[in-house]
């Protein structure tokens, strides 16, 4: 992997081959089809398709003649009239969690002004895979509008997550593939200035990036750059705009809040699935630490231990991110010089690398 500043290209972070490999990308799909896979050894259980729940609330008071009391569980009402109690209901379900809203607690947080662009490109040649490993070269240049990365997948293709200003986002959503694609290489390539300027221009941005990469050149060495994309796979661009946004608790009685109904984070650091996994098997551990000791898996008391340990962690990371994200959206002045000099220290320190190869795996604590 390598990481630099756009704005002074000698001042970069790489991750040679020869370490362990930071990270392994895999398609959505992909994913998904592992869990219904694993899902189908599990004992039987009920899912629900093509079903949205409908309303949430407290169960009813308990009548004189019931032996069960299920006021205090959470009630869910489906969209075909099926109601259904939880000990404990786990809110996965995004940044405006209605299950969050259920148990009263608060998200604080701020709006980046940005969006992040997303989409799947090909390379004009096969990606090399390193000797010995199955790792390929991820690149990310920080720009002062927001960092452009392309992560390495199987084959020629990689993912593309540029992050930029809600009007470059829109205007990139709408070009042409090939000056998509003109934009994407010269992303990597250009100086920033010249990158300005062609993001202002309606047609001919190929044509431009064609002329200045030959009378000007390119501003990257190009054996240090990503191979030059050759084209975007059709559907797959889109873009979201990007948040801050922290729980003030993760849980709260019989209910618990993983993913991005918990917190969501800036995407420099690839680490927002990374965060919402860690999430979900701390969160297992705990509901069998309270099976292990005859516990209520929707008590407080135990559900605390899935907080204590992840509410800070999540908190650290979001707090990185956040800073980075405002320290690279610095254009000029002796901030750059600081932030330049910075890196290329951590470059040389091996100890520290380390730690945030760990930090970027999601291994890290």
């Amino acid at each position: 992997m390598r990481v630099w500043d756009g704005l002074d290209s000698s001042s970069q972070i790489s991750f040679s081959s020869q370490s362990p490999p930071i990270a392994t990308m895999t398609e959505n799909p992909n994913l998904q089809r592992a869990l219904l896979r694993r899902l189908e050894e599990l004992p039987p259980f009920s899912t629900f398709d093509s079903t949205k729940v409908a309303l949430i609330e407290d169960g009813p008071p308990p009548l004189p003649e019931d032996s069960l009391d299920l006021s205090s569980f959470p009630c869910l009402t489906m969209s075909s009239g099926k109601k259904i109690f939880a000990r404990l209901l786990v809110g996965a379900d995004g940044l405006n969690s209605p299950v969050r809203t259920y148990a009263g607690i608060p998200s604080r947080g701020w709006d980046y002004e940005r969006h992040g662009v997303v989409a799947t490109v090909k390379y004009s040649e096969r990606i090399k895979y390193h000797e010995g490993d199955n790792a390929a070269m991820a690149y990310q240049r920080f720009l002062p509008s927001g960092p452009i990365a392309l992560l390495a997948m199987p084959g020629e293709f990689a993912t593309l997550v540029w992050t930029t200003t809600h009007g470059k986002a829109a205007k990139l959503k709408a070009l042409a593939q090939k000056d998509l694609v003109a934009m994407v290489n010269a992303a990597f390539r250009l100086d920033n200035v010249d990158l300005e300027y062609m993001s202002g221009l309606n047609d001919g941005i190929t044509e431009e990036l064609t002329w200045r990469s030959g009378v000007i050149g390119a501003k990257e060495d190009e054996a240090r750059i990503p191979r030059l994309v050759e084209s975007v796979q059709e559907g797959s661009v889109a873009s979201f705009p990007l948040r801050y946004r922290q729980a003030d608790s993760y849980i709260s009685s019989r209910v618990a809040l993983i993913g991005d109904a918990a917190h969501t984070v800036h995407p420099l650091a690839g680490q927002g699935l990374n965060m919402g996994l860690a999430d979900v098997q701390s969160l297992a551990k705990t509901i069998e630490h309270s099976v292990k000791h005859g516990g209520d898996i929707g008590d407080e008391m135990y559900l605390d231990r899935y907080n204590n340990e992840m509410w800070m962690q999540n908190n650290r990371m979001l707090g990185v991110t956040d800073k980075l994200h405002k320290l690279y959206g610095v254009g000029s002045g002796p901030i750059v010089g600081l932030r330049s000099l910075g890196l290329k220290m951590v470059d040389r320190l091996g100890p520290v690398k380390g730690w945030l190869m760990k930090q970027a795996g999601g291994m890290g604590t």
